[in-house]
């Protein structure tokens, strides 16, 4: 089974949602784990944006990198550029990908402006996820 770690800054909004879709797309195909290099929590308005789309992320929870080191990790993504430059390294398979989505949590304006971001970032992960299990996550 392929292990999958998704890593951002504070395990709160982009790597929950790519966690949420990659599991999705992926299935009992992988493991998928993630991990911030801080922990923030749970953002509420990423788990609505993703209930709105059938994915439930409720019950994740903010984890930091250190849980995850021990191990075996077939694939890391990092999804914001803070989390690239700080990622530990992995010996081993470990295979790194990066993708910088915009941090949806820094958005301002109305509340609607703010969750149209939310939903176009959560489009945006959506996509990348199906891709990517698509092209690594072999049955």
């Amino acid at each position: 089974m392929t292990t999958i770690l998704v890593l951002c800054t504070g395990n709160s909004t982009r790597s929950q949602m790519a966690h949420g879709y990659l599991q999705h797309f992926a299935g009992e195909r992988a493991r998928v784990l993630s991990a911030g290099v801080e922990t923030h929590g749970l953002n509420p308005k990423a788990v609505q944006v993703m209930a709105e789309d059938g994915i439930g992320i409720g019950h994740h929870t903010s984890n930091h990198v250190d849980d995850y080191a021990h191990l075996p990790i077939d694939f890391v993504i990092t999804v914001c550029d803070s989390a690239a430059e700080r990622c530990p390294v992995w010996i081993g398979r470990t295979k790194r990908t990066h993708y910088n989505f915009t941090d949806p949590s820094k958005a301002t304006g109305t509340l609607d402006e703010v969750m149209a971001i939310y939903r176009h970032v959560r489009d945006e992960i959506k996509t990348f996820s199906e891709a990517f299990v698509a092209e690594h996550v072999i049955e």
